[in-house]
């Protein structure tokens, strides 16, 4: 096994120049073991931020850093340091970066975050104060990627915040992250939480759960999205059984043209949230 050895190496920004740094060289160094196991979800508590994009974002949110690696040729000086005042940098020999990466083309940087940790009294606090009043509420939604869109979208329309159903991907991992394009370490997103017991809070809060349902005798332009609700929607396989359909105060339909028996969820989830934004007047420019 190779050891960690240390260089006399040009250090980006404030790490230093023309100094004795070590620059792990290892594989089996305890860090990227460690950054391997956050990238392949076995830490709960801690996420996998990589990318120069993703990585800013990160720094410019709430989200507490833990620790940020940085391949020996990445030269971003103004993202090193702005993750060196968060947090302890650590640089990785070009050749092993890429073992730590979940991306083919890796640009870099990885910081490993605490993740973010929020409730469903975090997302009803928001409501009355949100462009639209709405929380969505997404039941056993499995891809990933798909998750990282609809916390984009959510977060463009205005919601108030996204709860996602025990059962579905993980809202933190590296591809919802990059899918989300860092919108779910701004907006509050709520885990875990069960079908009833969405309602029940729902209810409690004053918000009306919705869903959409094909044939339902609503159009989905003509319900009041002025009024307070939860936008229930059901996974990207299944949608909701007629039983979680039943359970909700209201259904509506999104009209389709040429026999088309769905949409995508995420575009359905979009048409919804910017219905609701558009009749709480505030369109997008």
């Amino acid at each position: 096994m190779t050891a960690n050895v240390c260089f006399a190496v040009q250090c980006p920004a404030n790490l230093g120049s023309e100094m004795q740094r070590e620059v792990i060289t290892s594989r089996d160094n305890a860090r990227l073991v460690n950054a391997r196991k956050v990238r392949d979800g076995r830490v709960r508590d801690s996420i996998f931020v990589e990318g120069r994009r993703l990585a800013g974002e990160a720094v410019r949110s709430g989200v507490a850093i833990e620790e940020c690696l940085i391949a020996e040729s990445f030269a971003d000086r103004e993202l090193i340091d702005a993750a060196a005042a968060r947090c302890e940098v650590s640089v990785v020999a070009d050749r092993l970066f890429a073992s730590v990466a979940d991306t083919d083309t890796p640009q870099g940087i990885v910081l490993i975050a605490r993740r973010p940790v929020n409730t469903p009294d975090d997302v009803a606090a928001r409501v009355a104060s949100a462009a639209a009043p709405v929380v969505v509420f997404l039941k056993e939604a499995n891809n990933p990627a798909n998750l990282g869109a609809i916390f984009r979208t959510a977060e463009a329309a205005g919601v108030a915040g996204v709860i996602v159903s025990s059962g579905s991907a993980d809202a933190y991992s590296p591809k919802a992250l990059r899918g989300a394009m860092g919108a779910n370490l701004r907006l509050p997103i709520v885990e875990g939480v069960a079908f009833d017991e969405a309602l029940a809070w729902a209810r409690e809060k004053g918000l009306l759960p919705t869903a959409t349902m094909a044939g339902a005798s609503a159009s989905y332009v003509d319900l009041d999205w002025q009024r307070p609700r939860m936008l229930v929607l059901g996974s990207e396989a299944h949608g909701l059984s007629d039983e979680e359909l039943a359970a909700v105060d209201e259904t509506v339909s999104i009209p389709l043209a040429n026999d088309v028996e769905s949409l995508n969820l995420g575009v359905a989830a979009g048409i919804l949230m910017f219905e609701a934004r558009r009749q709480c007047g505030i369109c997008a420019e």
